[in-house]
C-alpha cells in the first residue's frame, strides 16, 4: 500500500503522523511511504532522515493526497485537506467529529473512509490510541494551570505546592480516566491538595489504592461537583464519552461564585468542552477570562511537546497502521477493535455516538445525507 504523510497545518501543531521509525517498519514490509517535505520539522527530523528510513519525499500536500491510498495524520483534516480526499482513500487520524459538523459533512462528501484514533478500542474496553495523548495532556494540564495561576497571567497568584506555613493550591479533577489520573499525579507531585471526582465507584477505589491517600476520591453528584469547584483554585476538565460530546459539568452561573483568578483547564475541548463557557484556544493565545475565572482551552495540548507526543502516538498507532497497510478495510474483519474506529464510509456516519452527538438525523441540508447510524 502507498501511505501518505502530509505536513500538519493546524495552527501550532508540530507533531507528525509517522516518525522515521514507523516509516522504516512499513517500508521493510514492502509498503511505500510518501512524506511531504518538511513534515518532520516540528520534531527536528529532516527529509534526509525520512529518506534513509525508506520514504519518498514530495514537495507538496497535493502530491501526497494524490498518490497515497491511505493518509496518516495527527489532527483532524482542515477544510483544504478534506477537499483533497478521494472515495477510494483511507484517512487515519484524530477526528473528534462530535462537535464539528462541517468536518463531518466534508468527510462524508469526500466519500473517503475515515478512521478516528479516538474511537478505536481494545479488548478491555479502553481507547488505546487516545490514551498516550491523554497521558501527555493530563500532565501538561497541571503545567498550564501552574502558569495560569500566576498573577501576571491573570491568576490568583497561588503557588501550586505552597510553601511551609502556607496552604497549597486546591486542584479538583473532573474525571478519573487517563487524563484525570495523570493530572492528579502531577498535581500531587507538586504538593497541591488534590481531589478526583468520578461517577464510577470501582474506578474511585482503584484510584484510592493507587494514590495511597495522597489524593481524595469523591463520587460524582451535582452537589459534589458544585461544592468542590467553588472551593477550587484549579479545575481540570477530564471527562470523556467515547465519540460523543463532553457533558457540561460547570455552568456559567457557577463561575460567578468561584474564586477570582481561579483556573479552568478544559482538556475535553476536542469533544466540545466540559465547561459551558469553554471555547477552543491556541498555544499562541491559550487563555481567556470569563467572570474573573481564567480558562485554558488549547485544543491540541500535546502539540506543545511534539518530540515526546509524536513518538508516544506512533507507539500506539503503528500496529493498526500495519494492519490497514496489509489488508485495507478488510482488516476490520479480523479486528473489531480497529473497526470501532470507523467514523465515516461511503458518505455515511458509521459511529452511533458520533451520529447522535451531531444530530444528523434531524439536520436540514440539501445534501440529502444518509446515515448508517440512525
Amino acid at each position: 500500500m502507498r501511505i501518505g504523510v502530509p505536513t500538519e497545518i493546524k495552527p501550532d501543531e508540530f507533531r507528525v503522523g509517522l516518525v522515521p521509525g514507523s516509516v522504516r517498519e512499513l517500508t521493510a514490509r514492502g509498503h511505500e511511504v510518501i512524506v511531504q517535505s518538511g513534515a518532520g520539522a516540528g520534531i527536528f527530523v529532516n527529509d534526509a532522515i525520512y529518506e534513509r528510513a525508506g520514504a519518498r519525499i514530495v514537495a507538496t500536500a497535493e502530491e501526497v493526497f494524490s498518490d497515497a491510498q491511505m493518509i496518516v495524520k495527527v489532527k483532524e483534516p482542515q477544510p483544504v485537506e478534506w477537499k483533497r480526499l478521494k472515495p477510494d482513500q483511507i484517512l487515519f487520524t484524530y477526528l473528534h467529529l462530535a462537535p464539528d459538523a462541517p468536518q463531518a459533512i466534508g468527510l462524508m462528501e469526500s466519500g473517503a473512509s475515515a478512521i478516528a484514533y479516538e474511537t478505536v478500542t481494545d479488548p478491555a474496553g479502553g481507547l488505546p490510541l487516545l490514551a498516550p495523548m491523554s497521558e501527555v495532556a493530563g500532565r501538561l494540564s497541571i503545567e498550564a494551570a501552574a502558569v495560569a495561576l500566576r498573577r501576571p497571567t491573570g491568576g490568583r497568584g497561588v503557588l501550586m505546592g505552597g510553601v511551609p506555613g502556607v496552604k497549597p493550591a486546591k486542584v479538583v479533577v473532573l474525571g478519573g480516566g487517563v487524563v484525570g489520573t495523570h493530572a492528579a499525579r502531577m498535581a500531587a507531585g507538586l504538593g497541591a491538595e488534590v481531589s478526583i471526582i468520578d461517577r464510577s465507584l470501582p474506578r474511585l477505589r482503584l484510584l484510592d489504592e493507587m494514590f495511597e491517600g495522597r489524593v481524595r476520591t469523591l463520587a460524582s453528584t451535582m452537589e459534589m461537583i458544585e461544592n468542590e469547584v467553588l472551593a477550587a483554585d484549579v479545575v481540570i476538565g477530564a471527562v470523556l464519552v467515547a465519540g460523543a460530546s463532553a457533558p457540561k459539568l460547570v455552568n456559567r452561573a457557577m463561575l460567578k461564585e468561584m474564586k477570582k483568578g481561579a483556573v479552568l483547564v478544559d482538556v475535553s475541548i476536542d469533544q466540545g468542552g466540559c465547561f459551558e463557557t469553554s471555547k477552543p484556544t491556541t498555544h499562541a493565545h491559550p487563555t481567556f477570562e470569563v467572570d474573573g475565572v481564567i480558562h485554558y482551552c488549547v485544543a491540541n495540548m500535546p502539540g506543545a511537546v511534539p518530540v515526546t507526543s509524536a513518538q508516544a502516538l506512533n507507539n500506539a498507532t503503528l500496529p493498526f497502521v500495519l494492519k490497514l497497510a496489509e489488508r485495507g478495510l478488510a482488516a476490520f474483519d479480523r479486528d473489531p477493535h480497529l473497526a470501532a474506529g470507523l467514523n465515516v464510509k461511503n458518505g455515511r456516519i458509521m459511529h452511533q455516538a458520533v451520529a447522535a452527538s451531531l444530530g444528523f438525523d434531524s439536520l436540514e441540508t440539501s445534501r440529502k445525507i444518509r446515515l448508517a447510524a440512525e
